[in-house]
């Protein structure tokens, strides 16, 4: 960083966001060791009674779940990433809003969160890691969640995330597994941030709404999913629309069919794809994909059906209000997925 030059976080990382993601199929092949007894697994609680893992890694739900007494669950997961914008403060209420959607994505109310936190504190000033936290610590107030520290350490690269615990009615899932053939699928936000974020790193343009995007909240959207009765929901990041899909529909069982003329984008989405500013982790979900997938669409329009997206919306077995439907889950067939 020349003197007076001003900083661009970006520029301190090889990738950014959710798009740096190890891809779904090396994750998958990581993790499938630890997937033992399906996921459902007793474990003493604190007050000498059996809790129950209900979700585990098994079918890459947003989050880990444990049934306690009282018909409660608990939630806890944990996100983080390198800067998708360079902007700190709004880097740190991007990533906190991208945690906290991991409880909403599960039907949770998120009750506390840590900081998680990697800082180059030789090159980039603990001043601008301030701003970083306290867009973290924002994003938690307006949530109504406690935040309550971290952990930190020297990085060659700046990471910020948190870990989130949350509460739910065990019997009020949102998950992976639940979906059921004839249900319309909604999408709760625009897609088309991968391509926009990496448009920023690469030329420095801001997009405004990009970043009202990433930073607003999915809790009225599973609320609104809750009370309408749907039982099975995804958030939509870094494996893109269509690698957070083909993970619900494994696990319930079902195929889908997507409308492409339904799916709504970003302004600049488009323009950002046809100039060539295409994440490698959006290539990288296709590619995964491709296989279980059927289309009469081109290249171009699946790539942003895979876009890499950081703190994206809900997807939705569901008719969520004022959301549209983009597709529909169906009986399973020759393909997981069709795209028409």
């Amino acid at each position: 960083m020349s003197a007076g030059a001003p900083l661009r976080l970006t520029q301190h990382a090889a990738g950014g966001g959710c798009a740096c993601k190890v891809p779904p199929g090396e994750l998958e092949a990581l993790l499938g060791g630890l997937v033992t007894g399906g996921g459902r697994r007793a474990a003493a609680g604190p007050d000498g009674g059996l809790t129950e893992l209900m979700v585990g890694p098994e079918h890459g739900d947003d989050a880990a779940v444990v049934r306690i007494e009282g018909g409660r669950a608990i939630i806890a997961t944990a996100d983080f990433f390198t800067p998708v914008v360079d902007d700190p403060y709004d880097w740190g209420r991007i990533a906190a809003t991208n945690a906290l959607s991991d409880v909403y994505a599960m039907g949770g109310t998120p009750l506390v969160a840590v900081n998680l936190l990697s800082w180059p504190r030789g090159r980039i000033p603990l001043e601008v890691a301030a701003e970083v936290l306290r867009g973290g610590s924002d994003v938690c107030a307006a949530a109504g969640t406690h935040l309550g520290g971290g952990h930190s350490i020297d990085d060659p690269e700046p990471k910020y995330g948190q870990a989130v615990t949350g509460l739910a009615d065990a019997d009020r899932l949102l998950r992976n597994d639940a979906g059921l053939a004839g249900t319309p699928l909604t999408l709760t936000k625009p897609l088309g941030l991968g391509v926009l974020n990496n448009r920023h790193k690469a030329t420095g343009e801001r997009f405004d709404e990009a970043v009202s995007v990433m930073t607003t909240l999915n809790r009225d959207a599973a609320r609104a999913a809750l009370a309408g009765g749907a039982r099975c929901a995804t958030d939509v990041t870094g494996f893109g629309l269509l690698g957070h899909l083909l993970k619900l529909v494994r696990a319930s069982g079902v195929s889908a069919v997507v409308d492409a003329s339904a799916v709504p984008y970003l302004d600049g989405a488009r323009r950002s794809l046809a100039e060539g500013f295409v994440p490698g982790g959006s290539r990288r979900n296709l590619t995964w994909v491709r296989p279980h997938l059927t289309s009469g669409v081109d290249d171009d329009e699946l790539l942003l059906l895979a876009d890499a997206q950081t703190s994206g919306g809900l997807l939705v077995a569901g008719e969520v209000p004022g959301h549209p439907v983009v597709g529909e889950l169906v009986a399973a067939g020759e393909h997981a997925i069709t795209v028409r």
